[in-house]
This record gives C-alpha cells, structure tokens and sequence, in this order.
C-alpha cells in the first residue's frame, strides 16, 4: 500500500490549485460586475435594463398564450440575464478598455457581448410583433402597447409591454372540400388527432400543422406526388361574432412530367427497387449503372464482379420498400435508417424515379444507391503514467474491420500492454514493478443473430448481436493475477430511437490468481477486498431498459422542447442455472457449504436498479433538471457477500457531489483509513437525488448551482462495516446532503465540467454535524472534473 504522507500531499496541492482557479475567476467576474453596466454607452443613449411582458387580462392568464413563447418576437431585447439576474456577458465586455488595438480588450470583447442600446424603433415593432404574432394565435382583438421608463441619471431604459388578449375566435365548425371520395376517406380518418377541433382557438400556426401532418399521412398512403401546398383553408366568421366556420379545400394537382392529363391525386406504386452497391455520382449519372446485374426476391442488384462486399439477403432485410405495393414515404425513411447502420456503407441515397401510368396504375422507380466505405483501419496509442511518483508507461493498438463476413459485421480487436516501476516497500516486496497485459475481441452482428427469425420480426426493431471476449493478465509484486470474460447480448431500438434494449443472453467473468508473494492473501482481513482477490466465477443474465421522450427535429416539432425525460432500469441474476445443476447432480459443496466449478466458487445474487431524470427548459438560456435513482442487491444460495464489483458506491461527479469517489456511506460508516478506505464504502442499497440549475453564461462557458442528497447501505451487518445496515428507522437521518456550483464548456459535440461540492450534512458517525451550519471549506469541499451532464 502507498504511505499516507504522499497522498495527503497530492491532495493538498490539488486543493491549492483548484482553489487558486476558483479565486480567479470569481475575482474576473466580480471585476466585471462592479463596472458600471453604462461603461460603453454613448452619451445621449440609454441601455435597455429591462424587458417585461404582461398578459394584463386575468381572464386569458391561463391560455395556451405564453410570454416564454412572445420572447421569440420581440425586435429588441435586453442583454441576457443568469442566476436571477446578473449579466455576465455584459460584465465581461465592460472588462475592456476603449483601446482596439490591445489584443485583451479584442479578447473580452469578443467573449462578451456589447450593451443593448435602447432603441425607439424596434420597441414599435415589436409592438406590431406581437400583434400580428397573437392575431395567428386566434386573439384578433388584442391589444399591445409598450410602456417606457427612463433613468437618465443612470443611462438607462426599462420596456415593458403591456398585452390584452381579449376574447379569442374559435372553430365553430369543420368543413371538408374534397371531390376525391379515397382522398376524402383517408384525410379524414382519425381526425381527432387534428391539430384544429370543433371549439378550439382559431390559431393560424396550427392550420399549418395540420397540412404537414396530412401531407405525411398521404404520403404514406401512395401519394407520392402530394404536397401541404394543396391543402388550403377558408374562414368564414359573420360580422361581431367570433365564431368561424371553417373549410378545407384540396386543390387540384400540377401537371406532372411524362404523365398526360394528370389533373387528379392519384396513388403511385413501387414498380421496382433497385440496388447499386458501389455508386460513383461521378460516373453514374442519369441512371446510367454498370455492373452485374441479378434478383433476389423481387429486388434488383447492381454490383461490381470484383467486389461483391454485401450480402443480398442482409440488404433485403433493411429494404422496406416493396415491389407492387403503393409507395410509402415512411418505408423509405425506414430503409434510410436501417441501412445507416451498416458501418461499411459510408453513404446512402435513396432517390425515386417517376414511371408515369401503365395499366391504368400510376409506378415509380426507387434506386437505393450504396458507396462502400474502408473495410480496416489500425490505430495505435502510447501513454504515459506517474502513481504518486511511480513512473510508468502504456502502449496499446486497435483494429477494426467493418465488413468481416460479408455482411457489414464488424470486428473489433484490441491489445494493450502497461508497465509501471513501482518503488517502496509493499508487504516486505522492495523496489519492483508492475505490467499488464490486456487483450479484447468481439464481433457486432447488425442483426438478430438467433434461428427461427422471420424477416417481418427482424424488420420490427433495429437489432444488432454482441459477442465478446477479454483477457487481462496482471503481474504485481506481491501476487499474480488473470481476469478473464465473454459475453452474449442483442441490443435493439424501437419507436425512432426513443427506445433501446439489451439483453445479456450470458456474461462470464471469472478471476484466477495463480500467485501470491509475501502472505498477501493472509494479510487481508476484510472480506471486500479478499474476495476481489480469490479465484471467483460470475455467470450473469441481464436486461436493460432506457427510454426518452427527446425527439429529432421535424417540421412539427419546435427548436427546443420544454420538457425531456429519461428512464434507465435494468436488472441481473447470476448462478441460478450453475446452483441448479450442482444441486440436480448432487454436488458436495465445501466447509464454506458453496458448490464450485472447476475448483473455483460462482456467484449468485440478484441486482436491480433504475433512475429517473427530468429536464425543464424554463427558456433559451436556462435549464432545471432533477435526477433520482435506486438499486437494490441481494446476494444469496452460493453466496454470503455480493461481488465488490457488482456493489454500489456513493460520491463522485455523478452522484453525491460534496464527497469524492467511493468515500461516502454505507449509513453512518466512518472510514479511519484515507488510503484504502474506499474497499469498505460499497453497499447493497443505494439512493440519490439531484437538483440542478443550469444557465449558459457567456461565450462557450455554462454555470450550474445544485443540490444532491443520497448514501448508500449494507443489507447485512458486517463487522468492517459499523453503522452500514439499511434500518427503516434511521435511514433518513444517514441521507448525505451538498450543495455547490459548477463551471462547464459546452463545446455542442462534447461538455467537460468541474463542480465544486460542499458537505451539508454528514451522516458519518463521529461527524454528525450539519456543515451547513458551521462550514469549514477544507474539511467540507470537494472538486470533481468529468465530462458530460452528471445526468
């Protein structure tokens, strides 16, 4: 083990640094703040402080009006705002001098944002704005005037506009306009779905909406040539009244190419689908394909004779698009997806081809055009570590090819080999060293890889089939040890990607430790860590579950949705079917009374977990989100004691933010060991609760403050764990609480973050006081650096 002194010397100057960097940046925006916000107004202008909207007409404050939604309209606004009010991006441009030619002022500048200058124009059309914004939304009668205040003394101006909404108009009634009786059917079916209803506000937004939704819904039903440009709408309302009896008209086609008189909607169908698998848009234009032509089940492929890099039955399982049956824009988009992930193909283009009428039926062409992309790819790495001044190095190399078996199965192997001089004494071992050798491999099937599977089941959902093996040898100075694993598992998605399964059909892990040196093993008393060490086998089956509600972007979804969900759950069992078979064959089991196989004990326990998370966008710039998970582990048959692996932990990035990894719980546990105290806070129940404010400050920088509550507990009473055991009655008392703030950049395609967590209340026996109360920063802060949201 390390010597106390080094660590507790690390920490010190980890504690020093991130303090130094905390205390510039808080003395860089309070430098900015206490600038005057008015730095670099001109004279005789004002900065627009303040805007405010009001819906003044308490009768419509409940409407489906929102002054979330009117921000959107306004010409003019004020510089924005964070953390209830202050104005960070303003603050930092007031950092700089009026000097341009020194390259700090350019910098902040740029960082920042100038001030708002009030402007008596704009306030007048946002005014007309929002009128013509509400008149769309069915309130004809509203009225919207803008009240000014101004401040001379300090240079500036609030606005607020004042919004009376007034009686809305409303549907009164419904009408269709549709000489087309198969049209007529399918355009009203299911209109109870309709955006617009029977005594619903007259709202022009939505009147859209329902020609977009109609437009898909022909589309999918062989109306290939439709568009939402067809679809109009006429209002007929009697002079004072509010009542509006509406019509929708489907106007009459354009005239298409190679089709004489087309002057009704008609249904198209697919006449052929066809395949070319090595297109080049440079050489192949105007349809003009070259290659081997031949079918398969009703499909055409074009291939190279010398690179036939596809199987045709793995393409027909991603082709929705069949032959004969009417076209359908949604089988089209469903073949997109499914053909983007082959990870050989590097691009994919589906364009479909006007036929014309041919017995008395209108046909398309479809081409599914296919450009491969490289088969292998090598990558190597090269690393280096310092443990505490333990100098070491790592080398590692990744291969990859994408297309092994002809069937876009991709192949993954890797090698890594590590060595780290180790000096000191450990266990009376002097001055030796460390290497590990770890090897990995397996292969991804984009498919269920199952007998017995219909080709309608295997299209239902997007599957892909895991196989995989590791092998990890380490040699320390004081034992030798080997950790072996394969694994079985189908993954598959469902209702456009919101939601995703696995199943573990069977994971093995199995650790052998051929060596020891120096009584290592006797030298471990706890049953945690002894275990870890001890020759063991796990042979699990698990099923996860994750769900969203985040949609893509789509001509009906808005820019931003104001509320997003997430739900994980998942659940493992491991050593049923080994316990079954030992006690069917009648197997002896040891002193310890557990059966093994092969000389080496299998666990068996049960393990179930499943969080939550919610996000609310209260507008462009800021964020609440709140987060709460459990999980339950329950060894029991062939074990006393759950795998230390499989346990969980509390504290760290992602959970109790106010204690570092592995340093909190289980209960009122006390850890009196800095170094390996973490091998005793592992528990079998665990719970957690987040709180967080998120706010984009300025440039690429995001500000959080938040709130974690949670611990976790033993469900059995070990003796290294006092004060660990999950009690009904005392539970709520042993919750840890923190608080703190976080400093994030927020590069869109990755998020890096660092959050500093203050202890509120430590359930640790010996330290049950409220540090709320009586803070002490060295004793009750805690920085964590990760990457990505904590949830």
């Amino acid at each position: 083990m390390k010597k106390k002194g080094s660590r507790d010397k690390m920490n010190v100057s980890k504690f020093k640094r991130m303090s130094l960097l905390a205390a510039a940046l808080i003395v860089l925006l309070l430098g900015g703040l206490s600038c005057s916000s008015t730095k670099h107004v001109p004279q005789g202008q004002y900065l627009l402080d303040n805007v405010t909207l009001r819906i003044v007409d308490k009768e419509n404050k409940n409407s489906e009006v929102s002054t979330y939604e009117l921000v959107n309209y306004l010409r003019q606004t004020e510089n924005h705002k964070v953390l209830g009010g202050l104005k960070l991006q303003l603050a930092m441009y007031n950092l700089s001098g009026k000097d341009s030619t020194k390259w700090f002022n350019r910098w902040v500048q740029r960082v920042g944002t100038p001030p708002v200058i009030y402007d008596s124009t704009l306030t007048a059309a946002s005014v007309s704005q929002l009128q013509m914004a509400l008149v769309n939304k069915g309130y004809m009668n509203n009225s919207v005037t803008s009240q000014v205040e101004r401040n001379a003394k300090k240079k500036k101006v609030r606005v607020t506009y004042n919004i009376r909404l007034n009686a809305p108009y409303y549907v009164r009634s419904i009408a269709y306009n549709i000489p087309n009786d198969t049209l007529r059917s399918l355009i009203v079916a299911d209109s109870t779905l309709f955006p617009i209803r029977q005594n619903s506000v007259f709202d022009h937004n939505k009147l859209d909406s329902e020609r977009q939704l109609i437009t898909e819904r022909l589309r999918d039903q062989g109306y290939y040539a439709f568009s939402k440009e067809y679809i109009g709408f006429y209002a007929d309302t009697a002079a004072g009244s509010r009542a509006v009896d509406l019509t929708l008209n489907v106007l009459p086609p354009r005239q298409l190419a190679r089709v004489p008189g087309y002057n009704s909607h008609k249904q198209f169908y697919v006449r052929s689908v066809t395949f070319v698998t090595h297109y080049d848009p440079v050489t192949m234009q105007d349809n003009n394909f070259y290659g081997d032509t031949t079918e398969y089940r009703g499909c055409t492929y074009i291939t190279d004779p010398t690179d036939n890099y596809l199987r045709r039955h793995l393409l027909d399982e991603c082709c929705y698009i069949v032959p004969g049956r009417l076209y359908n824009a949604a089988d089209v988009n469903k073949t997109y997806r499914a053909l983007g992930r082959l990870g050989i193909l590097k691009f994919v283009n589906i364009t479909t081809q006007l036929v014309g009428e041919v017995d008395g039926k209108m046909w398309v062409d479809t081409y599914v055009l296919l450009t491969r992309d490289k088969k292998q790819s090598v990558s190597f790495s090269l690393e280096g570590t310092n443990s505490e001044g333990d100098l070491g190095f790592g080398v590692g190399a990744d291969y990859q090819h994408r297309n092994i078996f002809n069937g876009s199965e991709v192949l993954n192997a890797k090698f890594k080999a590590s060595y780290e001089s180790i000096s000191g004494n450990i266990n009376g071992l002097i001055n030796d060293n460390y290497s590990e050798y770890l090897a990995e491999l397996g292969i991804t099937f984009p498919k269920f890889v199952a007998p017995f599977l219909k080709k309608s089941f295997k299209q239902r959902v997007q599957a892909s089939t895991d196989f995989s093996t590791n092998f990890d040898y380490q040699a320390r100075p004081e034992y030798t040890r080997v950790i072996a694993g394969a694994g079985w598992k189908y993954i598959w998605s469902e209702k456009q990607n919101l939601t995703r399964h696995t199943f573990n059909i069977v994971d093995l892990s199995y650790v052998y430790l051929p060596k020891s040196k120096g009584g290592f093993l006797d030298s471990i008393s706890n049953p945690l860590l002894r275990y870890s060490y001890e020759d063991h086998l796990i042979m699990r089956m698990g099923y996860s579950f994750y769900h969203t509600n985040k949609r893509e972007l789509t001509p009906l979804a808005s820019s931003q949705q104001q509320n997003i969900y997430t739900v994980r759950a998942s659940a493992e069992v491991a050593g049923n079917l080994l316990y079954a078979i030992s006690k069917i064959s009648g197997q002896r089991h040891d002193q310890d009374e557990a059966y093994k196989v092969l000389g080496t004990r299998y666990a068996q326990y049960v393990k179930a977990q499943a969080d939550y998370a919610f996000t609310h966008n209260l507008n462009s710039r800021n964020q609440l989100a709140w987060h709460v998970g459990g999980g339950l582990l329950v060894p029991y048959g062939n074990s006393t004691i759950a795998p230390f692996e499989k346990r969980f932990y509390a504290g760290g990035a992602n959970d109790v933010r106010g204690w570092g990894v592995r340093t909190l719980g289980p209960g009122s546990f006390t850890s009196s060991n800095s170094v390996n105290g973490f091998i005793y806070q592992c528990g079998d129940i665990h719970l957690v609760a987040n709180v967080e404010l998120r706010s984009k400050l300025f440039w690429l920088i995001e500000g959080a403050v938040f709130v974690d509550a949670g611990n976790i507990w033993t469900i059995k009473k070990y003796p290294d764990q006092q004060g660990g055991v999950f009690r009904f009655n005392k539970f709520l008392e042993q919750i840890a609480l923190a608080y703190g703030v976080g400093i994030r950049l927020n590069f869109n395609y990755f998020l890096v973050r660092l959050d500093m967590g203050m202890k509120a209340h430590n359930p640790a026996s010996g330290e049950r006081h409220w540090p709320l109360v009586h803070p002490s920063f060295n004793r009750d802060a805690e920085f964590h650096f990760s990457v990505g949201y904590p949830f």
